[in-house]
């Protein structure tokens, strides 16, 4: 029984903890590699002192490829005040198609790729795309978005959090 009480009560904090990283602000990011296509490599820590859009993606994803112009249009607007995007290929995306992607659609901003699946693992077992973490100049998660953002909001919170120091 007592044994049945420890497991219980570790279960408990774990969705504690699970459910403040999903609701909560303030949440550091994960640390995390990520591989652009490049080779290089940037970690979580290269995006402090910018406000960063993490964006996990496929090519297979209809709702990814949809919101793409819009993720495009929102860097472009932003980027000239401190603003981020970090594009973050899901480990089942063939490269090949990623790369054909981003030079076809010219995409101007990082785009890595998730080779292993370690980065949408440490990013909160990130399943269902496109998932989006927005991060402060901090490092911080201020929010997350499942699916397509509402962009009109998106852009609101970015020059909020662009005015933060």
């Amino acid at each position: 029984m007592k044994k049945q009480i420890v497991i219980a009560s570790i279960v408990a904090a774990c969705a504690v903890l699970a459910g403040a990283y999903l609701l909560g602000s303030g949440n550091a990011a994960p640390a995390s590699t990520f591989v652009l296509l490049d080779g290089s490599q940037k970690q979580t820590t290269d995006l402090k002192g910018r406000v960063t859009l993490v964006n996990f993606w496929a090519t297979s994803c209809v709702t990814c490829v949809a919101e793409m112009p819009k993720v495009i249009a929102t860097y472009e607007k932003y980027k000239g005040q401190g603003y981020g995007t970090m594009a973050v290929a899901m480990s089942y995306d063939p490269p090949s198609y990623v790369v054909n992607y981003v030079q076809t659609r010219k995409l101007p901003f990082d785009v890595a790729i998730d080779n292993t699946g370690a980065v949408a693992k440490a990013w909160g077992e990130v399943g269902i795309t496109p998932t989006s973490y927005l991060v402060n100049k901090r490092g911080e998660i201020v929010k997350r978005y499942v699916g397509e953002p509402n962009f009109t909001e998106l852009h609101q919170l970015i020059e909020k959090l662009l005015q933060e120091t």
